[in-house]
């Protein structure tokens, strides 16, 4: 898990999910969620194969990056979903 600012000073935290299976690989993805809570909004597209190394990634990720993937997250979304 890693907080964040967005572009507008709102702050977010970076974490992963997780399917169950037994099929490991793409099992962990990155979620972007508001601190004071609200809609989460999940990255499917960014994998990992295991906890270790998806929780590597974030610690590792910088706040650019994570506010990059937000806006295009965001992009995505519906404007009626949108949350920042």
């Amino acid at each position: 898990m890693k907080k964040f600012q967005d572009g507008k000073g709102s702050l977010w935290v970076a974490s992963v999910k997780e399917r169950a299976g037994e099929d490991y690989k793409g099992r962990f993805w990155l979620v972007l969620t508001p601190e004071g809570g609200g809609e989460t909004v999940e990255l499917r597209d960014v994998r990992w194969n295991s906890s270790k190394t998806a929780d590597r990634t974030l610690r590792t990720m910088s706040d650019v990056e994570l506010r990059k993937r937000l806006r295009w997250a965001l992009g995505r979304t519906p404007a009626s979903q949108q949350v920042a």
